[in-house]
């Protein structure tokens, strides 16, 4: 394993057949995202079929995430599909208008009229439209444009500040969570979550609906940063979408926010994706700019599980070679890690439980003792997942026999995921067919230093309670 953070990204188009998709798994991709703002329910499910048929041919963990629409808050269409604002220009924004024009538009999202008053800023187009509310009038906003530009189709509307009412998950997402579940996603991203309730919402529709997916909630309103601890207590992870957030918040707010974010999360054991424009010119160039590769770079160093591509993959012109000068910059941006501070983690954190007691213990010890690799046999992951909220500089192998694990493992930083089946309770049978498994792929070498960590009794999850320092290829059973 010589890469620690994760890559996501996003199909579309540009990545939608067999060889594309092999040479991007290839490349370096660890997770891709099904976007569900687009596309049919079987676009989604053919997608998911084809990457787990690709995966296992090539004997890889990937991870599937299911990206939820979340509310349609945006402008309707136009009778010419776009217009141009003016400067000083009147603009009436109505939720009954079925076609605009260049003095009005409808609103998909329909109650835009209730949520707003006199003097509200309204951010049109990631802001590229700034418009001021004058008034009200029953299902009409009248504004003047403070800076015009032009506005096309159903483009997004951002009330700057927050503030808008809008749910997490519509109606199309709670019928979404039922084909996420059918296509056994991993990870399901909620899309505009203000509270923990609705984290609530979208677990207890998922598990209603038969799927063990991890939820990861996006963090694009301002309202979630000031709950963003509640926030983490309902969520397995969190996105740092930084599109909607930055639209909301201002832009020189996010690259604050991204690091106090990723450390809120790590310090609870919960993961981070961190997203939006990434490697954007990549869409239509073959490198990427300066600025990007300083960008991926931060938020590897920031501590972030992985790092997201949305167009660049999905409808770019070089997926692959954008996947392959990602994998590049996080890899050098690795090189610079700073492991000095592990232990001081380690000798500050609280453990109430016994499992995370022995993954910390495995942490401690290998950073004082010449370990090659940390190999944890777990069931559920999450002995793996405590060890990578650690930045420690020892890669973390994490052998599971369960097939939802395995994939799941693939967005974990620090992690490699290895397929062991537990055909026997032998739990001295089960160190040797480990070491020999790691020893067959090269992971270490005769002599090399593995911390174990595992149960007393093999397959139960959350039963981690023994630490055991071993030299490849000299156990034996007894």
């Amino acid at each position: 394993m010589n890469r620690s953070t994760k890559i996501v990204a996003t199909l579309g188009p540009s990545s939608n057949d067999v060889a594309t998709l092999e040479r991007l798994l290839q490349a370096g991709v660890n997770m891709v995202r099904l976007n569900f703002s687009h596309g049919t329910a079987q676009d989604h499910l053919d997608r998911a079929a084809l990457v787990r048929e690709i995966a296992k041919k090539m004997n890889r963990p990937i991870a599937i995430m299911v990206d939820l629409q979340g509310p349609k808050i945006r402008v309707g269409k136009f009778e010419k599909n776009k217009i141009e604002l003016k400067n000083g220009a009147k603009f009436v924004l109505d939720a009954e208008c079925t076609l605009g024009n260049q003095n009005t538009v409808g609103l998909d999202y329909k109650e835009l009229p209730n949520d707003v008053e006199p003097g509200v800023i309204l951010l049109l187009d990631d802001g590229k439209v700034k418009l001021q509310v004058d008034r009200v009038e029953g299902q009409k906003v009248f504004t003047t444009v403070l800076v015009g530009g032009t506005l096309s189709n159903n483009k997004g509307i951002n009330r700057q500040g927050g503030g808008l009412t809008a749910p997490a998950l519509t109606g199309k997402d709670m019928e979404d969570i039922k084909v996420a579940a059918k296509l056994h996603a991993d990870y399901v991203a909620v899309s505009f979550p203000k509270s923990s309730a609705d984290m609530y919402m979208a677990r207890t529709l998922l598990k209603a609906a038969g799927s063990k997916a991890l939820l990861i909630a996006k963090i694009e309103r301002t309202e979630a940063i000031a709950n963003l601890d509640d926030i983490l207590t309902a969520t397995d992870g969190i996105m740092v979408a930084r599109g909607d957030l930055a639209v909301e918040v201002g832009d020189a707010a996010v690259p604050a926010l991204q690091k106090r974010m990723i450390k809120a999360a790590r310090r609870l054991n919960k993961l981070t994706i961190t997203a939006t424009q990434m490697m954007e010119s990549m869409i239509s160039s073959p490198v990427p700019t300066r600025a990007e590769v300083s960008d991926v770079a931060n938020a590897v160093l920031d501590g972030t599980d992985a790092v997201m591509l949305s167009a660049e993959t999905a409808s770019g012109q070089y997926p692959v070679e954008t996947v392959e000068s990602m994998a590049r910059v996080c890899v050098e941006a690795e090189k610079s890690q700073d492991y000095a501070v592990c232990n001081a983690a380690l000798l500050e954190g609280e453990y109430s439980r016994i499992d995370q007691t022995i993954s910390m213990a495995a942490l401690f010890a290998s950073n004082h003792l010449n370990v090659k690799v940390i190999a944890a046999l777990t069931q559920s992951g999450s002995s793996a997942l405590w060890m990578s909220r650690v930045i420690s500089g020892v890669p973390i192998y994490a052998l599971t026999p369960e097939a939802e694990t395995y994939n799941r493992l693939a967005l974990f930083r620090d992690v490699e995921p290895v397929m062991l089946s537990h055909d026997n309770t032998d739990r001295e049978s089960l160190l040797v067919r480990a070491e020999v498994e790691m020893l067959k792929r090269g992971i270490v070498q005769p002599g090399d230093m593995i911390a174990f960590t595992f149960g007393d009794v093999v397959g139960m999850g959350g039963g981690t309670n023994c630490l055991k320092i071993v030299k490849a290829g000299e156990t034996k059973v007894r």
